[in-house]
């Protein structure tokens, strides 16, 4: 069975707007950290958090992450 990967366009996004991870961690009230861990993909926000990126990027949750790989395995 393989596993699902959540990837992200965080970083692309957050750079075309012109902003910083220190003023995305403002607008979102997270730390500049916690902004380099998600960018990364080594923390997986919450979905109160996934949703305050989504607003302050202009776009959506779905947008934002996608999900590669299948859960059910393969046949």
């Amino acid at each position: 069975m393989e596993v699902s990967t959540i990837k992200n366009t965080i970083k692309d996004r957050r750079k075309k707007l012109k902003l910083s991870q220190a003023d995305l961690s403002e607008l979102t009230s997270v730390t500049r950290q916690t902004i380099n861990a998600i960018e990364n993909e080594k923390y997986d926000p919450s979905l109160s958090l996934a949703f305050k990126l989504a607003r302050v990027l202009n776009t959506t949750v779905d947008n934002l992450f996608t999900e590669e790989g299948d859960y059910y395995g393969k046949d």
